[in-house]
């Protein structure tokens, strides 16, 4: 496979967007990436890359941007990638082998996910499939969840290798995108209108964070990270019960206005 567009999103990525280019620059013909108004060296990083630059807002629902990006390919299959993201050796190649022209419209890739100074292997962290790779105009982002997959017309497949991810230099950063996330959750709880009684309290505070926990640390045997898995089914299990606060306490205080 040689017809490639790589697909990106950013925003203030100047410490991650060289490792990402560098992992497919001999892979893709061709590099598009929206970028939300970054003020670090992310967009001079990018044009050392000969990537097409495409500015846009940085906006919450980051996969706008993404689709910004996806919508200006012009190569017959897009790659969709994070500036966080690393194409491994394997996978290179394992791509560079797939024809251009066959029955698959879209290939699911495995991520490795990097907290706390070591790869996730449990706790449902991995092989967390990934749809990554499709044909132009076969693949779009609904633009509607933050984990959300991207949607394919027409059959799909599994590759054998994975992406790496880092999504958390340090556990600041990782607390700091907790807060971001837990933020997006809250406006979604919104959105839906969800009410704030006490069978909602707890659901959310009590019920989900301790079934998560219990899915992700004994079911999917978390406990085998160490206290990196500890903490990663922790922190994952507290996201509801944080953003069901934050929405509680904005709509508690738009009600206040009101008065």
């Amino acid at each position: 496979m040689k017809s490639i567009s790589l697909a990106m999103a950013i925003h203030n990525e100047e410490e991650n967007l060289t490792r990402a280019l560098d992992s497919v620059k001999s892979l893709v013909e061709e590099i598009v990436i929206a970028d939300g108004a970054s003020t670090d060296r992310s967009v001079d990083i990018a044009k050392k890359y000969k990537a097409k630059i495409l500015h846009a807002d940085n906006r919450k629902m980051f996969h706008i941007n993404k689709q910004i990006a996806i919508d200006h390919c012009t190569k017959k299959w897009i790659l969709q990638l994070d500036a966080d993201e690393v194409v491994s050796k394997e996978l290179r190649q394992e791509i560079q082998s797939l024809p251009e022209e066959g029955n698959f419209a879209g290939y699911w890739m495995s991520r490795r996910n990097y907290f706390l100074g070591k790869f996730l292997q449990k706790g449902g962290q991995y092989p967390d499939y990934t749809l990554r790779l499709y044909r132009n105009g076969s693949g779009k982002l609904p633009c509607k969840s933050v984990h959300e997959q991207a949607v394919v017309s027409g059959d799909t497949s599994y590759l054998k290798n994975s992406l790496y991810h880092y999504p958390y230099p340090n556990f600041s950063h990782y607390l700091s995108h907790f807060d971001r996330y837990t933020s997006i959750l809250a406006q979604e709880l919104s959105e839906r209108k969800v009410d704030t009684g006490i069978r909602e309290i707890i659901s959310y505070c009590v019920i989900k964070p301790i079934v998560w926990f219990v899915k992700t640390y004994v079911r999917h045997k978390g406990f085998m990270d160490g206290f990196a898995g500890f903490l990663f089914s922790i922190f994952s299990s507290l996201r509801f019960p944080v953003a069901f606060v934050k929405y509680w306490e904005n709509k508690v205080s738009i009600k206040d206005l009101k008065t």
